[in-house]
């Protein structure tokens, strides 16, 4: 039988009607670890895997998600944010740094987060989570909307025009602004070296940089 399009639900008029077009009981059970599943993100640090109206059709019409964070030792998930979602984010073992910056005006807020306590970030935050320990620290991260999307703020950024990339950086040039978005890596990415110093780990010398805005037409940098 094939598989129930979250546009199918959506379209449902009830939620009785919903649960009638998902036909297995297993439908409602989503498998975090299942390998089977995509990755949401994958970089040098660690992975996500997240559940959404996409992933998870039985979210549609709950306005929830949910996404489970692997951070390896000395990793960040870089600074994000949800435009959909308010993030409601528990930490499962060690510690995790995490701040945001929320709107022009408000100030910076930054905690040390350890196991079973958990942090918020309001909807359109700037935020990063930091694993400065030197072992895996796992999260669950819940999200107020079954689409809360997530938007990468050095690779996006980065992504735009480079003139005003330039301007916005005090009028560095082309070459330098290519040089430093090729330097961007993939989320999650690896922390700083001092951590891996600090641990006793080798920190790798590269890191895969895939999730670079692409730049065609208006936003190439060079015409």
């Amino acid at each position: 039988m094939a598989a129930v399009l979250p546009s199918e639900l959506q379209q449902a008029a009830t939620q009785v009607q919903r649960i009638s077009l998902l036909k297995d009981d297993a439908d409602f059970v989503f498998n975090f670890i299942d390998p089977s599943k995509p990755l949401e993100v994958v970089g040098a640090g660690g992975h996500t895997t997240h559940a959404a109206r996409d992933t998870f059709p039985a979210l549609v019409g709950t306005g929830m998600a949910m996404t489970l964070g692997f951070l390896d030792a000395c990793s960040i998930n870089t600074p994000h944010t949800h435009p959909r979602a308010t993030e409601f984010n528990l930490v499962m073992n060690g510690t995790l740094r995490a701040g945001f910056l929320a709107e022009n005006g408000a100030r910076f807020i930054m905690n040390d987060v350890p196991a079973l306590s958990a942090t918020i970030f309001p909807q359109g935050a700037i935020h990063f989570e930091a694993n400065l320990g030197c072992e895996p620290v796992i999260f669950i991260a819940a999200f107020n909307n079954e689409d809360p999307g997530v938007l990468q703020i050095a690779q996006r950024f980065f992504g735009l025009p480079g003139s005003v990339i330039g301007a916005s950086l005090g009028g560095l040039g082309v070459e330098e602004i290519e040089k430093l978005a090729g330097l961007i890596p993939d989320n999650i990415a690896l922390g700083v070296k001092e951590c891996f110093d600090h641990c006793g780990l080798k920190r790798p010398e590269t890191q895969p940089t895939k999730q670079q805005q692409q730049r065609v037409g208006g936003n190439a940098f060079w015409e």
